[in-house]
């Protein structure tokens, strides 16, 4: 709409806990939520051949998402919760499949989802975190989406498919699934207490099954699973705010866009940082920058000033194959890969003993292997140099797994060996998305200088890790630095150059303040100067003195 705003949400005047989102676009719709027992939600018919999209907004981390309509199916507006994650989502990319679909779009769901990612690494050019397909299509399931979970910032998992329907159910939907791509789960049961109570008993929460009333927050529980992906190292992707949106420039969202000098956000983000500095995206007189903790006053901190940017950087992680938790563990997108660490957050405890994956996993049975076989009726047996890369074994299992959903029977073997018992447990738990977190995952060492890589045990020079400038087998980055996925040095403090051979340490700043000796110094030279240089101009002979100033350098 050529840059005009056309969506708005915000309350009912006098009604404490309302809700209302409207849209403007080609008509009028609206979507009201009142008290606990008045919803009403309006919409006109779907426009033909139409697709007009408003996606969340939320702040501090950012996830782009690319949108494919099939056969010009209306797709109208999600507003999700900013307050809740702290993250921003926006549409970057749309693609409307008019004429024919591009990947074959059936009754089972995640076969659907599989086709569609298979499209997005070998199709989609645009750089993004997400990618989601809405279809006409009813999915033989009792839900109207399918996502990865954990998927976000993946070329082949980050991504869902979502039923068409009507505005509200599909908003929710969609925020369901994107839910799944940052590292949510389902709330399957509402607990009756404790942190993941919903706190809203009425509407429910957004991880749950939808109901007539459509939810609107996320409970402890998901919140906590979205932190803790984050932590893991999930998610680096959306610390990186996007080089260009699908909408026109427009003054209040955040962005400095072409023909900007600032953008603090909307009124009331500004009033919170940056309105004195910055006025209708523009730096007001004399200002150099409007906001964050490097800026004071409009004026940036002085260089060798510890302050934090107002924009995260780039976000990198070390190149995958790096050693990691005391060598026990190899570096794989983004995070520390060791049995033991899967064990823990699957089960609750430590990795079973080599000879256990040694014993199990070659048998080739539901107790160990690499896998089922194509035709999904047995199992495939291990190679003996890929047991280390099947079924996770533990020491010992919890009832249930801690994510995902039993399946099959518990492998619970005590074996002797060496004259002592190994305890050898594992079993299968099973995401919405089919994917089995009961086996060890890729980037897992196997060996000395052997990584896991879809149940197969493989040399690490096979991964084809590049080598970042500055190094060698035996040095990375002069020794002074770490190198990135994007094969570039990190450099550490006080070093620089693309491969930090370069020592130009910052100075640190000198405070001005107090009046110590060295101060004291500064000041008597300053008068005794200024006494001299009036001597010399008034031709006066009898000022003078004799007193040895310490030499200072400030930078």
């Amino acid at each position: 709409q050529g840059g005009e705003h056309c969506y708005y949400h915000g309350h009912l005047r006098g009604l404490p806990g309302s809700w209302a989102a409207l849209s403007t676009c080609h008509g009028l719709r609206n979507n009201i939520v009142c008290e606990k027992d008045k919803r009403k939600d309006n919409s006109d018919e779907q426009t033909k051949g139409k697709a007009v999209i408003v996606l969340m907004f939320f702040w501090s981390h950012v996830l782009t998402c690319f949108i494919i309509l099939v056969h010009c199916l209306h797709f109208s507006r999600v507003q999700i919760y900013k307050e809740q994650l702290n993250t921003r989502i926006v549409l970057v990319a749309m693609e409307t499949w008019s004429s024919e679909n591009r990947v074959s779009v059936g009754d089972d769901a995640l076969l659907t989802l599989r086709d569609f990612m298979k499209y997005r690494k070998e199709s989609i050019k645009e750089r993004c975190d997400a990618v989601h397909l809405f279809s006409g299509r009813t999915f033989m399931s009792s839900r109207s989406e399918a996502a990865y979970i954990g998927g976000i910032c993946s070329l082949t998992r980050g991504g869902g498919i979502n039923e068409f329907g009507s505005v509200g159910p599909m908003a929710i939907t969609l925020c369901q699934s994107l839910g799944q791509n940052i590292g949510m789960l389902r709330n399957k049961e509402r607990p009756a207490a404790g942190d993941c109570r919903c706190p809203d008993p009425w509407l429910g929460c957004i991880m749950e099954d939808t109901g007539y009333y459509l939810p609107r927050k996320f409970s402890r529980c998901s919140i906590d699973e979205y932190l803790r992906f984050l932590q893991q190292g999930g998610g680096s992707c959306l610390f990186n705010k996007p080089s260009k949106l699908l909408d026109p420039p427009e003054c209040g969202n955040g962005y400095v866009e072409l023909g900007e000098e600032c953008d603090c956000g909307s009124l009331v983000e500004c009033a919170r940082s940056g309105a004195n500095c910055c006025k209708k995206c523009t730096l007001t007189h004399n200002a150099m920058c409007s906001n964050g903790l490097c800026c004071r006053d409009c004026k940036y901190e002085l260089r060798g000033a510890t302050c934090r940017g107002s924009e995260c950087p780039h976000n990198v992680h070390k190149l995958d194959g790096y050693m990691c938790d005391a060598g026990q563990g190899r570096c794989y997108g983004g995070r520390c890969k060791t049995r033991d660490g899967q064990c823990r957050t699957l089960w609750g405890y430590n990795s079973a003993d080599r000879f256990c994956y040694e014993k199990l996993n070659s048998e080739g049975n539901e107790n160990g292997n690499c896998g089922p076989d194509s035709r999904g009726q047995g199992w495939v047996q291990c190679n003996k140099q890929d047991v280390l890369c099947g079924l996770l074994l533990c020491t010992n299992l919890t009832e249930k797994p801690r994510f995902g959903e039993l399946q099959g029977k518990l492998t619970s073997l005590t074996i002797h060996h060496q004259n002592r018992y190994m305890d050898c447990r594992g079993g299968h738990a099973v995401l919405d998305d089919g994917l089995d977190l009961g086996y060890v995952e890729d980037g897992t060492p196997c060996g000395p200088n052997m990584m896991c890589l879809e149940r197969r045990c493989h040399p690490v020079n096979t991964f084809n890790l590049s080598i970042c400038p500055g190094s060698s087998p035996s040095r990375i980055c002069s020794h002074h630095g770490t190198c990135s996925n994007e094969v570039k040095c990190i450099c550490d403090p006080d070093y620089t150059g693309k491969d930090c051979s370069v020592f130009d340490p910052i100075p640190i700043p000198t405070p001005f303040a107090g009046l110590g000796p060295s101060g004291t110094n500064i000041i008597i030279g300053s008068v005794a100067g200024a006494i001299l240089l009036a001597a010399i101009v008034l031709g006066g002979t009898g000022w003078g003195f004799n007193r040895h100033l310490s030499h200072r350098r400030w930078d």
